[in-house]
């Protein structure tokens, strides 16, 4: 498996991810904005888009998703209780931001949830479902990998004040990812690359939930 963080896009400047398997085929893990910019890095890579997996539905995450499956013919998927936001329910936290150039999908989706594994080729994701940030938000977990999203940063959390927030669920989803096995290594929505051992010890949102002393 190959993995290689894109540059951060859109006005809220966010992560996404090329996950790579050993036949060269890809998954994307949010599609934020400039398409073209997102294809360049799949032919630099040589590999093949097959796949976009959304953390959740805003703006920021899924705004080049029209226009990479129209070039590609790549499945996209996302959780059912964040749907909604992908087909047409996030254009006013759009505007709140004032971003420009969002554009919906109202495409063929696959929807799935905690129960479900994706593949594609050798890779295997397991799905946590984290709602709190947004309630169809999931974190993606391949090997000793995590995809968190807007659920987990490094030192820090997704804000649960926009619509569909919800902090006390957050906590909840914390609780699930502080008791995960392992250290893995952790690719969020936002900022920069972390380990879930080192958000035990020093993010205070987690050490809630590790007793403060791991």
């Amino acid at each position: 498996m190959r993995v290689i963080k894109l540059k951060p896009l859109s006005i809220c400047e966010t992560n996404s991810y090329l996950v790579i398997s050993s036949q060269d085929n890809a998954v994307l893990i949010d599609a934020p904005a400039d398409a073209e910019y997102i294809l360049r890095e799949v032919k630099n890579a040589g590999c093949t888009l097959k796949k976009i997996f959304l953390t959740h539905g805003h703006f920021d995450h899924i705004g080049a998703v029209a226009d990479l499956v129209e070039a590609t013919g790549c499945e996209v998927y996302i959780h059912p209780m964040d749907e909604k936001l992908l087909r047409n329910g996030d254009e006013m936290l759009a505007v709140h931001f004032r971003s420009r150039g969002y554009k919906s999908y109202n495409g063929e989706v696959k929807l799935f949830t905690e129960n479900d594994i994706l593949k594609l080729d050798e890779l295997e994701f397991d799905i946590l479902e984290t709602p709190g940030h947004t309630p169809g938000s999931v974190c993606y977990i391949c090997g000793e990998t995590m995809f968190s999203g807007d659920t987990l940063f490094c030192r820090s959390i997704g804000r649960t004040d926009l619509e569909g927030g919800d902090f006390e669920q957050m906590k909840r989803s914390l609780a699930k990812i502080a008791d995960l096995g392992g250290n893995l290594t952790i690719y969020p929505g936002h900022m920069g690359q972390t380990t879930l051992d080192a958000e035990r010890r020093s993010n205070p949102y987690l050490r809630e939930h590790t007793g403060g002393g791991f």
